[in-house]
């Protein structure tokens, strides 16, 4: 058998990264544990990620010391896996450490048989115990021992785990879909709510962008003002926080605090494309031209960092330079600052963005993480200044920053294209596009979906990164979220259409016949625990794959009128309504799916005359910009097949006429409007606003 480290071919950046280290890595495969049997060695498994600042750690302190790694290549089969490349790996170890430690987290640490089942774990491991934490030289001795002379304690405990993760892994309860589950929800949700600073929970804080989704619906329903203050706070308190990057636009992935002040500084596509579909919606619904801003921030942090120029993004960028530094390319010392703008530049910058001697970095309390402490207009008046000329000193002083900044040595950018991440980033970008009339998003997106498609082996499935692994939920049901916003912003069928040659294939390989739900992959074949089927409904982070394919369900009935999605859907919301009461913040993509199926959808449709392009071009952009719960928009030309079209609209058809749009909440439509002045009314009052 092969030894030595065999990494350096890996398609992942993070095992690429440790492919000079000497340990023997293996990648994933029945190959490491093929070996692990003929030699009759336990397995360590390390899960970590490109972006994650405390697996560089580990690597520098374990598995750079020759020593150590010696002693590894003697006693283990050592295997590397990227959580960003291989999910489904990680979310079945994942639970399994959880089960003996009660936590999470990267790095993951697990010992497992020959077989792949785990008999113990943890997360980060110093080499000598510190911070708490056991050290890795004894408890890799500890393990030995127990493999080798407790093989029974060894096969009970592994034995024990394999049986909690079918249960675990199973999310799936059945119960009745009521609208109590969408009101217990908010509920939940308001229970969890930060008063002072917005946000869920205390510390650390993470975005949760998928619960404004919720809220905006819940509000749009009754108008609560605590709903409203609960989306407000949050939205405005990331806003101006330091998980906001300030400068470069975009957001970090959580904050250590409860004031959002200071991040974990990697910047993740999936976070990103969340947050902006949450900042553009609420953009829609309240008119706070903050959130466009931020919006924008986004796009341009998109556009300059992740995009590529042939279509596609890039699916993170790393916090740190090196292992000294803790975000050092995103904070700011007064000296540095000072050293790029002019005094009074710097006299309003500092009171805006918090610039002191004493910033925010225990590893150089002198380092500042920018965020917006004071407004413009007191500052003004503090410093003495006209509004418009501490405004004129704060925008020129932030570009000159950011100029300053983009000459630093910038942290590591992950390009690999993740199908899922890019999907998610492709929809997010079609509505920015419409909201902020912007066409860069648009194209962009369209470019990015035609380049999944293009790569993909089959017309009916994609593959998780390009010439990756096929046969992942979320990547199937993502892309069809996308494909049906690309319908709906560009009027091409032949988007619906690959949308719904996807969803069947994800009926067949997915759908559990017995109980209801998709499953996570499309088959039980596999090393280790990945046999074990998992049915998601958590979001954890990223939107559960049933609560993504739930919505995806309802927009196919909406889009299509075929009743076979209508049927999945129900029965796909019937089997986990049993569970949602329990979930709250963290179902909340699931709870979106539940209000499609609750609620009537609001039918936005234009009808295109001919020679009229211009005017049913400005009315489907007005249709698409605003924002409306459970919304499906349509653009069809005069003649075309009407058949999915809502029974009003085409009675009202069959009378002809010009280019008109019409707005139907669920069977009840207003009165078409033939002009884009006339249409913006309809709209309001589709809204009820």
């Amino acid at each position: 058998m092969s030894s030595g480290n065999l990494l350096a071919s890996a398609q992942s950046a993070y095992l690429r990264s440790a492919a000079h280290q000497p340990v023997h890595w293996h990648p994933w495969s029945e190959a490491a544990f093929a070996r692990a049997r003929a030699d009759d060695k336990p397995v360590l498994l390390d899960i970590g990620a490109v972006w994650c600042h405390w697996c560089h750690v580990m690597d520098r302190e374990s598995y750079e010391d020759a020593s150590l790694a010696e002693f590894l290549n003697q006693h283990f089969v050592c295997v590397k896996v990227d959580r960003d490349e291989r999910p489904d790996v990680d979310t079945r170890y994942q639970r399994a450490v959880q089960a003996f430690t009660g936590q999470g987290g990267w790095p993951l640490t697990a010992f497992l048989t020959p077989s792949g089942e785990a008999f113990y774990g943890g997360t980060y491991f110093p080499p000598d115990g510190k911070y708490g934490r056991p050290g890795f030289r004894s408890v890799l001795a500890q393990v030995l021992e127990v493999y080798h002379n407790q093989r029974d304690k060894v096969g009970t405990q592994a034995g024990a785990v394999r049986r909690l993760l079918a249960e675990d892994l199973n999310e799936a309860l059945a119960g009745e879909v009521t609208a109590d589950l969408l009101a217990g929800g908010v509920a939940g949700m308001a229970r969890l709510f930060d008063p002072r600073n917005g946000g869920f929970g205390n510390q650390p804080k993470f975005p949760h962008p998928a619960a404004i989704t919720v809220l905006l619906n819940a509000w749009y329903r009754e108008a609560a003002p605590q709903i409203r203050a609960m989306i407000d706070l949050t939205l405005s308190g990331m806003a101006r926080g330091g998980i906001h990057d300030q400068l470069g636009g975009g957001f970090h992935r959580y904050s250590v605090d409860a004031r959002w002040i200071v991040p974990h500084f990697e910047k993740m596509s999936y976070d990103n494309a969340g947050l902006l579909r949450a900042y553009l919606d609420a953009y829609g619904a309240f008119a706070n031209e903050e959130y466009a801003e931020v919006a924008r921030g986004i796009v341009r942090w998109v556009r300059e960092v992740l995009a590529d120029p042939a279509g596609g993004y890039a699916a993170s960028q790393d916090a740190d330079v090196g292992l000294d530094d803790d975000g050092d390319y995103f904070t700011w010392t007064l000296d540095e600052a000072a050293a790029v703008l002019s005094p009074e530049e710097l006299e309003v910058v500092a009171a805006y963005y918090d610039i002191g001697t004493a910033g925010e970095m225990h590893h150089n309390p002198s380092k500042n993480v920018l965020f917006i402490a004071d407004t413009i207009e007191r500052i003004a008046e503090r410093q003495g200044r006209s509004l418009e000329q501490a405004s004129a000193l704060l925008a020129g002083a932030t570009g000159r920053l950011r100029e300053a900044r983009a000459r630093r040595t910038a942290p590591f950018v992950d390009r690999t294209r993740y199908s899922n991440w890019n999907a998610m980033l492709a929809g997010a970008l079609l509505r920015a596009g419409a909201v902020l009339g912007d066409r860069w998003p648009t194209e962009h997106a369209l470019l990015t979906l035609k380049r999944i498609q293009s790569e993909s082996t089959a017309p009916d499935a994609v593959a998780h990164s390009p010439g990756g692994l096929v046969g992942l939920l979320e990547d199937q049901v993502q892309v069809v979220l996308a494909a049906l916003d690309a319908h709906e912003v560009t009027g091409d069928a032949a988007w619906l259409e690959w949308s719904e040659r996807i969803m069947a294939r994800v009926g067949s390989d997915y759908w559990d016949p017995a109980a209801g739900g998709f499953f996570d992959t499309a088959d039980d074949r596999g090393e280790g625990l990945l046999p074990t089927r998992a049915k998601p409904v958590q979001d954890a982070p990223t939107p559960s794959g049933n609560g993504a394919a739930g919505v995806a369900l309802a927009r196919l009935h909406e889009l299509t009128g075929q009743s076979i999605w209508r049927e999945r859907l129900d029965a796909l919301l019937a089997a986990f309504a049993g569970r949602a009461p329990e979930l709250g913040l963290y179902g909340a993509t699931f709870l979106t799916a539940v209000d499609w199926g609750l609620n009537p959808a609001t039918h936005l449709v234009v009808v295109e005359a001919p020679g009229q392009e211009e005017q049913a071009e400005r009315m489907h952009q007005q249709a698409l910009a605003g924002f409306l719960p459970r919304k499906v928009v349509q653009r069809v030309r005069m003649g075309a097949p009407t058949g999915s079209l809502p029974q009003a609209v085409q009675g009202m058809l069959a009378a002809g006429g010009g280019t008109r749009a019409f707005a139907c909440i669920g069977a009840r439509c207003l009165a078409p409007a033939t002009d884009p002045p006339e249409w913006s009314a309809r709209l309001r009052e589709a809204g009820g606003r």
